[in-house]
């Protein structure tokens, strides 16, 4: 028996990276997943097959969010736990940073995130389930090249503890991953005007003490943990993976 065997998940932003990583890690559970494209969306379901179910949704459109989550829960009968992964972010400083760009990367990660966890409140306090925002490690320690990016990430984790504060006291948990880099990297990491370009090569990323950067897995069983019930005691915290990174001054080890 699976630790999440039985459970319905809804995970954000679930196509690519880090949120595919979660979906194939909760089909366990069965799960749904959003995301904007609707080709890649449609390969991936029928890649993982029949205990994942695709919805297109955007997270920066309320109304679409409103509609996903009804539909995600007339497709998994309730909902025992939500993963905001949706996240986009803007290659700039703050003050070179466009204010539509502001604003895309702020109704996405910071907005998006808000309206999820209203909208399937209900759901998860019916079901005593729980919530898991996926954050950053540039929450942790702010990155200027990504500065709004930061930003909207550190936002996520004080929402993330408010709603651990509120949410407990009506049965609900919720708990920030904080990832550092991992490959293959976010698909909308572009400069202004360019808000879909992704990431650069992850051979190029500087190395963490661990001699390594992250992998989709890596924050895939940081997730099965979180929602399970060994998780039960584990509310309003910041879980960092990124291999050491934030430990110290200047931990990046060099290329071989």
């Amino acid at each position: 028996m699976g630790e999440l065997d039985g459970r319905r998940a809804l995970v954000t932003g679930g196509t690519t990276g880090i949120g595919r990583a979660i979906v194939e890690a909760f089909l366990r559970a069965w799960v749904v997943f959003t995301g904007r494209d609707v080709r890649i969306g449609g390969c991936v379901a029928g890649e993982l097959g029949e205990a994942s179910a695709f919805i297109a949704a955007d997270a920066s459109d309320p109304e679409r969010i409103r509609a996903s989550v009804s539909e995600a829960i007339a497709t998994l009968g309730g909902l025992d736990i939500l993963v905001n992964n949706a996240g986009i972010g803007v290659l700039a400083s703050p003050l070179d940073t466009p204010l539509e760009d502001y604003e895309r990367v702020m109704d996405v990660n910071v907005r998006g995130y808000f309206l999820y966890a209203v909208e399937c409140f209900p759901h998860l306090e019916a079901a005593h389930g729980n919530m898991i925002p996926i954050s950053s490690d540039a929450a942790i320690l702010g990155e200027v090249d990504i500065g709004i990016y930061s930003v909207s990430k550190a936002a996520v984790n004080m929402l993330s503890n408010m709603l651990a504060v509120e949410g407990a006291r009506r049965g609900v948990r919720s708990n920030a991953i904080c990832p550092g880099d991992t490959e293959p990297g976010m698909r909308h990491m572009g400069p202004p005007g360019d808000p879909d370009r992704p990431e650069d090569d992850p051979a190029t990323w500087p190395l963490p003490p661990v001699g390594r950067v992250g992998r989709g897995e890596d924050a895939a069983d940081a997730a099965v943990y979180l929602a399970s019930d060994r998780a039960a005691f584990v509310n309003g915290s910041v879980l960092v993976l990124d291999g050491g990174m934030r430990a110290g001054y200047n931990t990046a080890a060099p290329r071989a």
